[in-house]
């Protein structure tokens, strides 16, 4: 594939609910843009998309995937995330370098709670969005209820670019309100054939009012258009979509199609609107990067005669080599080149180019501004890095990383298994920042910690499939977090001989609990007489964050709480770093064992579907559980419970759920907030009243 020019670029990614449909479309769009010569579809693990086994075999999307393809004069590199909460990080890191995206929604399902995650993860990053509502020819299929959910849920303002014909199962094409045409797709060669006629008469009616909608929403981006409508001219389509696509690169309207991906209806409509509608790299607000000279800021335009400023989004262990995602923001990088990792502060030499077809490669010499490759070689890169010229140093703004709430213990089945453990961890930590690995100090073991069950179970079968490491594991446990109930104040003196030498130092530290949600706010002493030196204070603030991450009395991150050195006078000869880290470490020790500890809980935000026959039952089940019901809502056959629970409630509630329900229920969830523990949990740790 040639380079394309930046104007016809686009770089989408598809986001929403697990089973809305996200594979099934992308799949669409690579046999309809000639990439690939057949669909693969998700049901029978052929999808080309889902390329790991474990896709394959479980049906749904783990990790985020990349392909590039043509439609017409735009050239597109899109990424398939996954829908799962568990896999979240995939999503957070494809929205932190995207310029687009296609949220999806089922049309019987409408707005779900992982609709909702993805959607606030692109309004963090500014994603400007076009949504496609699928399964239109599901029974129960209601576009007008996706849409009022949508304004609700969402918050966001959705303009319907087509209506149906037909419904449910006699669902059979769309009416395209901007061309006022019909648009049928024949089955007879998979959808290939889209045939366009007038509109039916039955259907002029309605066409007309949504038609006048969508005119009053593109006369708010073009005064023009309003002027001529309400004089009785007829408004251009050019001229609408123009407005429209204004409209949507600010993100201030969200245009929405119509379609039936799995019968093959509406994918090329949903095509055309990527280009007509998403922006180009040229488009978007420019990056934003920090000089490490002067700690200045400058915009990072996109202009590939401009110094390199690349960010890595995403590191895959290929057969225990680094494979490396970049979005490319200025400049140019070719295969064989050095560039400089102004992250970790060392060059590093890109050995190959590859344009990504899910797993398959496409070898490129060289790649520029607004492109997504693939680079290996790359040794000491890791997710969020930046790589740019040695002479124009700058550091990217990196990703915002969710913390995991799930633990599990581990060790090697066989003997042969025990040397490889380590290494095929930390190849799996450089893949996924949610994933997290460290040893128990008390009983020696491995902890794994991830996003929930699923994760966990996910990386316990890539260590055996991907890296021949078998493991037996213990059940999962929950990682809570420990805050105060009270003030409390230590004065810690070290001093000690070693080596000759008198280490020393002197803290004074008080802990204070904070609202919750408030995390951990470390505030440095103010300069004394004669003054810390600056490396120290640096030192002070560093001891204070790790002491806090390791875990207070019951061995658990301390959050909610504010630290403050109020005294670490520095004595010349006797103050000395390892004198003051000792110091500032038991001081803090002493100070959070002394403020009353106790443990926090995660608790989930959970969305259950159940048959009204067994709501009951359920109900009863979430209370027993610690349950909060937030509300109870029917939707045709079925019921939704909102819930908070906590998450040690919720280990094995799937099999739970589909036993009350006879295998109908199903359930998902995802982080809220912490709570307090109860008191029997306080208990267990020591920390009961």
């Amino acid at each position: 594939m040639d380079r394309p020019s930046l104007h016809a670029l686009r770089n989408i990614g598809i986001i929403s609910h697990i089973d809305a449909g996200k594979t099934t479309v992308s799949e669409r769009i690579l046999f309809y843009t000639g990439e690939t010569h057949r669909m693969g579809e998700v049901h029978d693990g052929q999808a080309t998309m889902d390329w790991m086994p474990l896709e394959q075999e479980r049906g749904i999307t783990i990790t985020a995937t990349t392909t590039a393809c043509r439609w017409g004069r735009f050239w597109i590199n899109l990424i398939d995330t996954p829908g799962h909460i568990d896999f979240t990080i995939e999503v957070e890191r494809s929205m932190r370098v995207l310029d687009g995206a296609i949220a999806i929604f089922s049309a019987a399902e409408g707005v779900e709670p992982q609709s909702e995650s993805v959607w606030r993860q692109a309004d963090r990053y500014g994603v400007p969005r076009i949504c496609f509502i699928n399964k239109m020819d599901r029974v129960g299929a209601d576009y007008r209820a996706v849409l009022g959910q949508i304004e609700r849920k969402l918050e966001a303002r959705p303009v319907l670019l087509q209506l149906p014909i037909g419904s449910e199962g006699n669902f059979a094409g769309i009416i395209d309100l901007i061309d006022e045409e019909t648009l049928s797709f024949s089955a007879a060669d998979q959808g290939m054939t889209v045939e366009r006629q007038p509109v039916p008469a039955a259907y002029l009616e309605d066409v007309r009012a949504a038609r006048e909608a969508l005119i009053e929403t593109a006369s708010d981006f073009d005064d023009a258009i309003a002027v001529d409508f309400l004089e009785g001219r007829p408004v251009e389509p050019d001229r609408l979509r123009s407005a429209i696509r204004q409209g949507t690169a600010s993100s201030r309207i969200f245009p929405v199609f119509l379609g039936a991906a799995l019968r093959n209806k509406g994918i090329q409509p949903l095509l055309d609107a990527v280009g007509s509608y998403l922006p180009s790299p040229l488009d978007v607000h420019p990056a934003v990067g920090a000089r490490l000279d002067d700690g200045g800021v400058e915009q990072v335009h996109c202009d590939p005669k401009a110094p390199l400023c690349a960010l890595a989004f995403k590191v895959l262990s290929d057969e225990g080599r680094k494979l490396t995602f970049l979005r490319i923001y200025a400049g140019e990088i070719r295969a064989g080149a050095t560039v400089f990792n102004s992250t970790r502060g060392c060059p590093e030499k890109i050995a190959r180019l590859f344009r990504m077809h899910s797993h398959k490669r496409e070898r490129i010499e060289a790649a520029a501004a607004g492109d997504i490759v693939a680079a290996s070689g790359l040794k000491d890169v890791l997710t969020g890095d930046t790589l740019c010229d040695a002479g124009h140093v700058l550091i990217l703004t990196g990703l915002t990383v969710p913390d995991p709430v799930v633990s599990l213990a581990v060790e090697p089945r066989r003997v042969e298994d025990r040397d490889k453990l380590s290494g095929a961890l930390e190849k799996l930590q450089w893949e996924d920042p949610t994933f997290r690995v460290r040893e128990d100090p008390e009983t020696g073991q491995t902890i794994l910690t991830g996003m929930g069950e699923l994760h966990l179970e996910v990386i316990i079968d890539r260590l055996d499939r991907d890296f021949g490491v078998q493991t037996k594991t213990g059940r999962p446990q929950v990682v809570y977090r420990e805050t105060l109930r009270r003030s409390a104040e230590h004065r810690e003196v070290f001093r000690r001989e070693i080596d000759g030498k008198v280490q020393g130092g002197t803290v004074v530290v008080r802990a204070t609990p904070l609202p919750r949600g408030d995390g951990v706010r470390v505030i440095l002493p103010s300069p004394g007489e004669p003054p810390l030196p600056e490396e120290l204070r640096d030192l002070l603030g560093d001891v204070m964050d790790q002491s806090c991450q390791s875990g207070g009395s019951a061995g658990y991150p301390v959050t909610d709480v504010e630290v403050r050195i109020l005294e670490a006078p520095y004595e010349p000869g006797v103050t000395t770093e390892i004198g003051l880290r000792a110091a500032a470490h038991r001081a803090l020790a002493f100070a959070l064992k002394g403020g009353t500890p106790t443990l926090l809980e995660p608790v989930m935000a959970l969305e259950l579907i159940t048959p009204a026959d067994y709501t009951g039952k359920v109900l009863g089940s979430l209370q027993q559980k610690r349950g909060r019901i937030e509300g109870v809502a029917s939707r045709g056959a079925v019921e939704v419970v909102r819930a908070n629970v906590p998450l040690a409630e919720m280990f094995g509630f799937m099999t739970e759920l589909r036993s009350a329900t006879k295998g109908r229920g199903s359930f998902s969830m995802e982080f809220s907030h912490y709570d307090q523990a109860p008191p029997e949990t306080q208990k267990r740790f020591g920390l009961a009243e």
